[in-house]
């Protein structure tokens, strides 16, 4: 490693100061990188109708190709990459990742079955599980605590602008490529309108990569005055958590730190009943058997990191408001991906347009709604809690009371441009509350454990909102459609049935509440009970 990548190097010594115009210039160009991330990741909504008549594919199975295949690579190499932002150069990290699922992206225009498109999938998703962490901490340490929030929400509007662009670019590649070339045999490389789209999209994002890796790297706890020591082996912690998290290997692993195998394997028995039942009730075995391997993958990595650093366990694990805010948010997620991934579609189905109409109507109200609310999102939760130490949660209170009524006025209204205006205005709500969640982490850890403490919440955000979201409505959809509705009838009563999760999300919520402001003032005062070392620098 050169010494301008030593987590002490020099670019670190010269960190500008906090908020500065350094500060907004490594903003400015996370958000492009987050912008790529999700233009990658939602193009396959409008790209579906084509996907699915091409490979012969159903709803569900197209929610899982979106959800869940991408989501538990995503959430399980999250964590290993996060313990690895925390001790090694969080630019760097991000910057090969970008090469990576840039790469993934652009070989999906070469898929020609499912599994094939679902193996690249995989591979999309292990990549864009290094950014979000690594950027969550990067901008912690660039920004003072008190903008937090809103730093985060900005950098959040990557999704909305990323989603919406994918939509657009997605829709207007696809019909282009195929009105020119309307017999695949005649096309280069044989390739039809979607393979294109991914091409298109997934090459700009290796370049992109190059930018990435000229940003300063700062130093880690500067913003909140704490010492953070170098750590003398990164790619030794990075082997231990990949270790951790592998089946088979990981159970080495715990038996070296001293965790319990029989805990392990009961746990593990535990998941594959509960999978094998769900695959029996929803005749899907690729969606419960991946998620079941996510979800135990992930409790193998609680175990090992409690043996390994009990005290990020406890900070993280031991602390209410932590639990229940991470789990409030991702169950919004859970309306929001799947909304976000089903628009498309259901009016497709509804008012029998064109993608490109869809595409750019639908992904102009998603990026300018999205970039809109979830930036006043970010400022009005940093207000809140200069009022009440819980009050950035507030916004999750006007994210479920905003986005109901208006994603259910929007799936039945009989007019196409009255759902366009519906799709942009709900976003003003549905999207309000992704800052939310990582700064309230960030604040309930010390520095050295922001990235796993984002990566924690990722990891729900991810298991929960985006491989049950999208499979869920498609799901649901299928059963409907098995009842004699039509597709687009079926998907828009599977749309408003699954907004009941929002009474779990209240009740969340409340708990959340209740809990954070004691967590959070503890928060040094528990660390050094369990033995760290906290040091507190004045300035």
């Amino acid at each position: 490693m050169s010494a301008e990548d030593q987590p002490g190097g020099e670019p670190a010594a010269k960190t500008p100061k906090l908020g500065g115009a350094y500060s907004h210039y490594v903003l400015f160009v996370l958000v492009i990188v987050y912008v790529f991330n999700f233009v990658d990741r939602n193009i396959l909504s409008i790209l579906s109708q084509d996907i699915q008549a091409d490979l012969g594919v159903t709803d569900a199975e197209m929610g899982f190709l979106y959800g869940t295949v991408f989501a538990v690579f995503y959430a399980v190499f999250g964590i290993p990459l996060a313990r690895f932002a925390d001790v090694w150069v969080r630019r760097s990290l991000i910057s090969l990742g970008l090469v990576f699922w840039s790469a993934m992206t652009a070989l999906s225009g070469f898929a020609r079955s499912f599994s094939v498109l679902a193996m690249f999938r995989i591979g999309v998703g292990i990549g864009e599980a290094s950014a979000s962490p690594a950027a969550y901490s990067m901008l912690s340490d660039y920004y003072p605590q008190r903008l937090r929030a809103t730093v985060i929400a900005i950098y959040s509007s990557g999704v909305y602008i990323g989603g919406g662009i994918g939509l657009f670019l997605g829709g207007f590649i696809m019909e282009s490529w195929n009105s020119t070339f309307p017999d695949p045999a005649a096309a280069p490389l044989n390739l039809k309108g979607w393979h294109a789209a991914f091409l298109a999209v997934g090459i700009p994002g290796i370049f992109m990569a190059l930018w990435v890796r000229s940003l300063r790297e700062p130093k880690r706890g500067v913003s909140e005055g704490l010492v953070t020591a170098e750590h003398p082996n990164p790619f030794g912690v990075l082997r231990t958590e990949l270790t951790a998290m592998i089946p088979l290997f990981n159970l080495y692993g715990l038996a070296r730190d001293g965790a319990s195998i029989k805990d392990n394997l009961v746990a593990a028995l535990i998941i594959t009943l509960i999978a094998w039942g769900l695959i029996l009730l929803t005749d899907n075995v690729p969606q419960w058997v991946a998620l079941g391997i996510g979800i135990y993958v992930v409790y193998s990595w609680v175990q090992s990191l409690k043996a390994r650093d009990p005290v990020t366990y406890h900070m993280i694990f031991q602390s209410k408001a932590m639990i229940y805010t991470m789990l409030a948010f991702p169950t919004i997620s859970f309306v929001t991906y799947g909304v976000g991934y089903w628009t498309a579609p259901l009016l497709m189905r509804l008012h029998d347009v064109s993608a490109t109409e869809v595409g750019m109507y639908i992904g102009l109200g998603n990026a300018l709604g999205g970039l809109l609310g979830v930036t006043l999102g970010g400022i009005f939760g940093d207000k809140f809690k200069q009022r009440h130490p819980a009050g950035r949660l507030l916004i999750g209170y006007i994210a479920v009371f905003g986005t109901a009524p208006l994603v259910l006025w929007m799936v039945y209204t009989e007019s196409l441009y009255m759902a366009f205006a519906l799709n942009f205005v709900h976003h003003l709500f549905s999207a309000a509350w992704p800052g939310i969640p990582p700064s309230t982490a960030a604040d309930l850890v010390l520095p050295r454990m922001r990235a796993v403490a984002g990566a924690y919440y990722i990891l729900i955000n991810t298991m929960l909102g985006l491989a049950l979201g999208p499979y869920m409505m498609g799901q649901l959809s299928d059963t409907f459609a098995a009842t004699g509705m039509d597709s687009a009838e079926s998907l828009r009563a599977a749309i408003a049935c699954t907004l009941l999760i929002f009474i779990a999300t209240l009740v969340l919520l409340t708990l959340a509440w209740k809990n954070l402001p004691k967590d959070e003032a503890s928060r040094l005062d528990r660390a050094r009970a369990l033995g760290e070392e906290v040091e507190e620098v004045a300035g």
